[in-house]
């Protein structure tokens, strides 16, 4: 029997550590915004003496706020000096050097092993500060300590809600032949912190987040045909939820956790669109038409499923209420409309679009239908919204290669995160973290 391992989120074993060294990601800025804001984020302070911290928190702030493509953040060696607190800075010497913005900070050591971060955010030109926080973090959690931060200095700034303290699962393939291995992945924002949560010979596919933040559900042919499976990533616990005849795919969520939109064939073998009770394994049919209906993805209140269906002769995305009215067209511009997933609001639809040849990211409003591309790759798909509803995470390929990719809502900033070794596909980025 071919090997399967499943591991718990927070475990260490040798192979899911191995794997993952090898499986880091890269970001690469390939175009931001016209007028980046000039920002310095000085290093911060230590005060507990030679045995330092295991991560510079402030280094991860600014590589968080450079990789958002908002912000040009100063180098650190081409400081005249490195304040800590508002005494120490010296605003006008700061503003000659065209910065706009500056955050200063503290690490603190504390008594039993963690630590305290301090900061502060000014306002160069005003002289006036814009933030200060302390938080506490033990000494694992200060990658995600510094992501927090930034995202209270990117909300305080863009007036946005930031999302590098949030999550992205994804699918990656290494090898060939017999020694191909699939692996669902659970990395941060910025592509660090991997986790294997999944590995096996057999592909795995369609990786799909519970609203809490805490499961995931995905499809495995571990068995020699599809199945899904829901999966908690603090203990490794896992759970076949749907095994039936034909095809079980595209699982999805429900806002409210306790359900699953999922395409199956049955016994019928034509694609369908049901929602599975997961307490009960009840089933409940949504569609009903010999075209192939696939792809589902829910409304935030949960009334609505839109999907991929070609019942018009292509695909095109429908929605349809969950009690069985309301069915209507959605895209009708160019001959392919896919993978269609929701912002966090409802305002915007992201899918993969057909544009003249070469399959690209495209927002949709879901309302009327306009359509707007984003994206210019020639093989871009499995677009997923960022919790803040600003950006869209995407798979692509570059050289031949799987990678992901990132592009913003008004198509201005787009980012390239590249794996060293194998090919990366079908990103899913979190919900909101339950801090």
């Amino acid at each position: 029997m071919k090997k399967l391992l499943v591991n718990p989120l927070g475990a260490i074993l040798l192979a899911g550590f191995a794997a993952s060294a090898q499986a880091q990601l890269t970001i690469e800025i390939t175009a931001g915004v016209d007028e980046a804001v000039p920002i310095a984020v000085v290093p911060f302070e230590w005060r507990g003496g030679l045995a330092r911290p295991p991560l510079d928190v402030s280094a991860v702030i600014a590589a968080d706020l450079a990789n958002s493509g908002r912000f040009d953040t100063m180098d650190p060696h081409d400081m005249l000096e490195q304040p800590v607190d508002e005494q120490g800075i010296d605003f006008e010497d700061w503003r000659l050097l065209g910065l706009e913005i500056i955050v200063v900070g503290r690490l603190l050591p504390q008594s039993d092993g963690n630590y305290v971060i301090q900061f502060e955010l000014f306002d160069l030109f005003n002289q006036r500060r814009l933030l200060g926080f302390r938080l506490p973090s033990t000494r694992t959690g200060l990658r995600v300590a510094a992501h927090r931060i930034s995202d209270l200095i990117y909300e305080r700034l863009t007036g946005i809600k930031g999302a590098f303290a949030t999550r992205i699962a994804f699918i990656t393939v290494q090898g060939r032949g017999s020694a191909k291995r699939y692996r669902l992945v659970v990395a941060d924002a910025d592509g660090s912190h991997h986790n294997i949560i999944v590995e096996s010979p057999e592909p795995l596919m369609s990786p799909a987040w519970a609203p809490d933040g805490d499961r995931l559900a995905y499809v495995s042919f571990e068995s020699g045909k599809s199945a899904i499976y829901i999966q908690e990533l603090g203990t490794g616990k896992r759970r076949r939820v749907s095994a039936r005849e034909g095809v079980n795919g595209a699982p999805a969520f429900s806002p409210d956790g306790r359900k699953l939109a999922l395409t199956l064939s049955r016994d019928t073998g034509n694609l369908d669109i049901y929602v599975l009770n997961l307490a009960n394994q009840v089933l409940t049919r949504i569609t009903r038409n010999p075209a192939i209906d696939t792809e589902a993805t829910w409304s935030a209140d949960g009334s609505r499923i839109f999907f991929t269906s070609d019942r018009s002769g292509g695909p095109q995305i429908y929605q349809v209420e969950i009690d069985g009215g309301g069915k209507r067209r959605v895209t009708y511009e160019g001959s392919y409309n896919g993978r269609s997933r929701l912002s966090p609001d409802d305002q915007e639809m992201a899918v993969v679009h057909n544009d003249q040849g070469a399959f690209r990211i495209a927002r949709v409003n879901p309302e009327n239908g306009n359509l707007l591309v984003l994206t210019d790759g020639q093989l871009d798909e499995s677009p997923s919204f960022a919790p803040n509803g600003e950006t869209i995470i995407y798979a692509t390929r570059v050289d031949g290669r799987g990678v992901l990719a990132t592009v913003s809502i008004d198509g201005r900033i787009h980012r390239r995160i590249a794996a060293q070794e194998g090919d990366v596909r079908e990103p899913a980025w979190s919900p909101y973290p339950d801090f």
